[in-house]
């Protein structure tokens, strides 16, 4: 979601915006591809489920013209000349016209925004809000409280809201009978398994259904909303590349392309 540059954007209550379904044939969803299609409720989801700890896992914003990404071909593109393959990238939190983080945002151990912790308008200011981090090749996400008794410096983070599901527990403020539907994603941990779960929603669900799913049926105990209506997904395997507006940040899952494993070039 843009969030206009120094201003937050009031977005309790509004209507659903109504935008094109990703043409993804189920068929182009295979058993290799780490994103999946799951029912839940009537509601379905994408469900992109990878290790806690896979080392691939970081946040991207800008290229080394210091311009913003914003599209996830751009960065695949980056990452190819560089020997590197994306295989996975999603939205990874809210912004402001500039395409600048609206949250705590940290890129390779170094801080370019600060934590927010203060009340205001919107999603993000619906608290808790959270941090989704990587630290010691670890991915986790925590409330913005407990990210700072923590006192830790992640070589990841980005911070967004409202948190999901906090401790096991559906946000406070959520209400079941909520009639604000939209496209939804987020990101979860399950820290008994160690498994890390990238989600968006195929529809319209609100943000009770949302966080329900995280925490009943993947069993996540902290899950963080990244964004709404902009929500978009890259899986080449799964056959996705969405597109639509300029995103912020950028969160994605990198490996060593065949061509740098086999030692071949152009």
């Amino acid at each position: 979601m843009i969030i206009p540059f120094l201003k937050l954007v009031l977005l309790f209550g509004d209507a659903p915006v109504i935008t094109a379904e990703p043409a993804v044939p189920p068929a182009a969803e295979t058993r290799s591809s780490p994103c999946q299609r799951q029912k839940y409720e009537e509601a379905s989801y994408t469900v992109c489920t990878f290790d806690q700890n896979d080392p691939g896992l970081r946040l991207f914003l800008k290229d080394e013209t210091g311009t913003p990404f914003g599209e996830f071909d751009h960065l695949a593109e980056t990452l190819s000349s560089d020997g590197q393959e994306l295989i996975f990238a999603m939205n990874a939190g809210m912004y402001h016209e500039d395409r600048s983080p609206v949250g705590l945002y940290i890129e390779d151990g170094k801080q370019l925004a600060p934590l927010q912790t203060g009340e205001g308008y919107g999603n993000f200011h619906l608290l808790p809000n959270g941090v989704f981090f990587m630290e010691k090749g670890e991915a986790w996400v925590l409330s913005t409280g407990a990210y700072q008794i923590i006192n830790r410096f992640p070589e990841h983070a980005t911070q967004s809201g409202p948190m999901l599901v906090i401790d096991d527990k559906i946000h406070p403020k959520f209400n079941p009978d909520s009639t604000s539907f939209k496209r939804r994603n987020g990101v979860g941990v399950d820290a008994e398994t160690g498994q890390l779960y990238f989600v968006l929603s195929d529809g319209w669900v609100t943000f009770h259904a949302f966080a329900s799913f995280f925490r009943d049926e993947l069993d996540c105990e902290n899950a963080l909303y990244l964004d709404g209506t902009i929500s978009r997904l890259y899986a080449p395997s799964a056959g996705r590349n969405d597109v639509g507006t300029a995103m912020g940040p950028i969160l994605g899952i990198v490996r060593p392309s065949s061509l740098s494993l086999t030692g071949k070039s152009d």
